[in-house]
């Protein structure tokens, strides 16, 4: 469909040269975007993922389905509509409102529109897992009223910051959302009509063709020969070295030599590398570099902390015996608060050295990402303020959405805000209290996320990586209100889910920017994806825990039963360490790392020597391109993402941002987020194919020849030894090939960036059936956040 405008004489003046070789700078106001077909279309793709993904998130091997799927799926369906439906209106009884059931033909607008409802469908309801924990896990009661909503604040509350900050992070050109540009590419492709270039392909062709090989390629690694996604080098010649394991295995390892040959491995964790700027993914691979090859390595083997107790690379937490930490024994049930006597007989916690680190940083992130926005941004936002007031400031997408559109009142956020505020109080505060949290500790994560939106929006609508408020607003809880479980996630999940729906949906307002949707319409399609997708996802979990036998306890389930919920058994675990035993007893002055606190101070002043040096030559550019945020958080997607994850994406995004970038920009400009596209969505589609015919069914492949090797001779365990397959440590007691292991752990590395379960433990290759191993992330987790990665760490 051809783009009209009578705006002939715009200039194309947008600051970003991605976006002025990606996004038209014409519209139509007169297409009609709030149809019959996109209401029904919409509504009927966001209910259908919101349960399929729910329904699938509590099995063992669970399935993410994302919006990619629906988007492409409802655009022959949209046309079918258009050529079938009459064009009649009809009136809606006892009003004087009319619509058509077929206003002409399936349009750009519309299909944007259906995306926007499934993107709610698809991102999960992370309070679901809250309610999850309460009735399987601690097997208690929940008042349903209370669980809805739980489940509604948390996802609504975004509305409020998104309101408030939107002048700043759509209006501004600046601010330009990378990861947009692969959704504008993929529905330009879809609908411009454009002739083939002689000895070419048009965009559509180019994406239908990439789509097609990417979809038959993906049955190779997701079933037929999993191994293909961590090869390495260093294992291939040292077939019998523990030592070479350690440093070449890309999962289980550092990485050296180590590749893989498929695309959800490179994609999966961080996002599309083709999506993600140039200078970003160097930020993202020199903290990397530092923190995996230099930081953890030195203080492995100089024994910091005792590291070589427990695995140098794990996500568990252990007992001082180097077990995994029975929560069970510090937890007093029947007051549901903290069994100190308990506790004291027990163990203090233990980490792996990495995830102490991986906490530090995550610490030193948080306090970057501040000082950072203030130092290189405060001044453009002050300056944006004032011009933002006076309508001086924008490109000329701005001004089209200006000219053409209606801006959403600022009373329409402010109204969502204060209602859903008002129920988040009820939900928190009535009911028999149940979820422990007082009317305080709302407002202290309502305070977070206000502080802390702005400047991560800056840092994701820059450099499309997102850094998380999980470990924060777990700490804060943790000391302010400790030995409440039920409390601590109660406030991680109003902090930081509110702060990161707000991001989403600021996301979702840029797109609709770029695609010229209009801004009521795109609002009120965000509102009511939000209440649906909600209503769903909790009334799929209720459904599932009253009606499913021991549903989450596999102790107690039948031999071979799906429910075992993976993924919420970890956040229960989590629950109890940072909300029963609480920060003060690992961070403070009763743990074994108060030291980590000092991260705080030192991410708070890394940014001021790059912004002196900056000032201080400006002829320099690339100084300014120094994101000390991103630096710090390079490994933040560590575990569940591994050392193979970061070297292909690294290697991938340097290629496609510098060399094609550079040599071939006519190609890059007219293929490089199409192809992105293509190839995520044929990993999605190839993803739900195999695991509905096969995988769901338990149907085995044959074992190839190639994969078939002998475990390496078996060592003796050091005291403390933990987690046969956690051998990136000196307590290994099985060391395998790598090739080996690549197929045991294939489950850990997801399907795709916007497919089958992007960060996720997506499932065990039935072609080299094990005993699954839990993901190291919750579901929702998972599922916000993405297109962007995020730089956080998940306990």
């Amino acid at each position: 469909m051809e783009h009209k405008s009578d705006d002939h004489d715009e200039l194309n003046d947008s600051p970003i040269e991605q976006v002025r070789l990606t996004v038209p700078i014409t519209d139509d106001p007169t297409l009609p975007c709030l149809t019959f077909r996109t209401w029904f279309l919409g509504i009927v793709s966001c209910a259908v993922l919101a349960f399929l993904n729910q329904f699938f998130g509590y099995r063992q091997n669970a399935l993410y389905i994302s919006s990619v799927s629906a988007q492409i799926v409802v655009l022959p369906i949209g046309i079918l509509m258009a050529a079938k439906l009459p064009k009649r209106s009809i009136r809606i009884p006892a009003t004087s409102w009319s619509f058509s059931l077929n206003p002409g033909p399936f349009n750009l607008k519309e299909h944007v529109l259906i995306t926007i409802f499934a993107n709610s469908g698809s991102n999960g309801v992370y309070a679901v897992n809250i309610i999850t924990i309460i009735k399987a896990f601690y097997i208690r009661d929940i008042h349903p009223v209370a669980a809805m909503l739980l489940a509604q604040t948390t996802q609504m509350l975004g509305y409020g910051w998104a309101g408030i900050f939107r002048r700043f992070l759509v209006d501004s050109p600046y601010m330009w959302w990378p990861s947009n540009l692969v959704q504008v590419s993929l529905f330009r492709a879809l609908h411009d009509v454009e002739k083939r270039p002689k000895g070419g392909l048009t965009r559509l062709q180019f994406f239908l063709m990439v789509l097609v090989s990417s979809f038959a390629y993906y049955i190779v690694p997701n079933y037929l020969f999993p191994s293909i996604t961590a090869l390495s080098f260093v294992c291939w010649i040292w077939k019998d070295s523990i030592t070479a394991q350690q440093i070449g295995s890309g999962l289980r390892g550092l990485g050296v030599g180590s590749f893989a040959l498929d695309w959800s491995t490179v994609a999966g964790f961080l996002g599309s590398p083709l999506a993600t700027p140039g200078f970003a993914i160097v930020n993202i691979m020199v903290g990397f570099c530092i923190i995996l090859y230099i930081l953890i390595p030195i203080a492995y083997w100089t024994n910091a902390y005792q590291a070589k107790r427990f695995p140098i690379f794990s996500s568990h937490v252990f007992d001082a015996n180097g077990q995994t930490y029975n929560v069970s024994l510090v937890l007093n049930e029947t007051v549901f608060q903290f069994n100190e006597q308990g506790y004291v007989d027990y163990s203090k916690i233990n980490l792996s050295i990495f995830f102490v680190y991986a906490y530090g940083l995550s610490f030193a992130t948080l306090a970057a990402t501040l000082s950072h926005v203030a130092l290189f941004h405060g001044r453009e936002i002050w300056q944006q303020t004032k011009a933002t007031f006076q309508n001086k400031f924008g490109d000329v997408h701005t001004r089209l959405m200006k000219k053409n559109y209606e801006a959403v009142p600022e009373w329409w956020f402010y109204t969502i805000l204060m209602v859903v505020l008002s129920l988040a109080m009820l939900a928190c505060e009535g009911f028999g209290k149940q979820l422990q949290l007082p009317y305080w500790g709302v407002l202290l994560a309502m305070g977070m996320a206000l502080l802390f939106t702005l400047p991560i929006g800056v840092i994701t609508a820059t450099t499309n990586q997102q850094p998380g408020l999980n470990v924060i607003t777990e700490l804060v809880i943790g000391y302010m209100y400790p030995g409440r479980p039920l409390a601590n996630v109660a406030f991680k999940t109003y902090g930081y889910i509110s702060m990161t729906q707000a991001i989403m949906f600021l996301s979702d307002f840029k797109l609709g920017h770029y695609m010229k949707i209009p801004p009521k319409s795109m609002f009120i399609v965000q509102l009511v994806g939000t209440v649906v997708a909600s209503s769903v996802y909790f009334g799929t979990a209720w459904w599932l825990l009253t009606s499913v036998t021991d549903i989450c306890q596999p102790s107690k389930l039948p031999v071979g039963s799906p429910w075992t919920c993976p993924g919420d058994d970890v956040f229960y675990n989590a629950s109890i360490i940072w909300g029963v035993v609480g920060p003060l007893r690992m961070f403070g002055r009763l743990g074994h790392y108060p030291h980590m606190n000092y991260f705080f101070l030192f991410g708070a002043l890394a940014p001021l020597p790059f912004y002196f040096l900056s000032r201080a030559f400006p002829q320099h550019k690339f100084l300014r391109l120094i994101h000390v945020p991103i630096i710090l958080g390079g490994a933040g997607a560590m575990p569940p993402a591994r050392a193979v994850n970061y070297i292909c994406w690294g290697a991938v995004g340097l290629f496609f941002n510098f060399v094609v970038y550079r040599r071939f920009k006519g190609w890059w400009a007219r293929h490089n987020y199409i192809l992105s596209a293509g190839l995520d969505a044929g990993v999605a589609f190839m993803a739900i194919l195999c695991y509905f015919t096969l995988q769901i069914r338990d149907i085995n492949g044959m074992r190839l020849k190639h994969d078939r090797r002998k475990p390496l001779k078996k060592v003796q365990p050091t005291r403390g030894s933990s987690e046969y397959e956690e051998y990136f440590g000196v307590q290994a007691v099985k060391p395998t090939r790598c090739l080996q292991t690549a197929k045991r752990e294939i489950h850990a590395l997801p399907t795709s960036a916007f497919g089958a379960r992007t960060t996720t433990s997506i499932k065990s290759s039935p072609l080299f059936r094990t005993k699954p191993r839990k993901s190291t992330t919750t579901r929702q987790e998972k599922c916000h956040k993405m297109p962007p990665s995020r730089m956080e760490i998940i306990l």
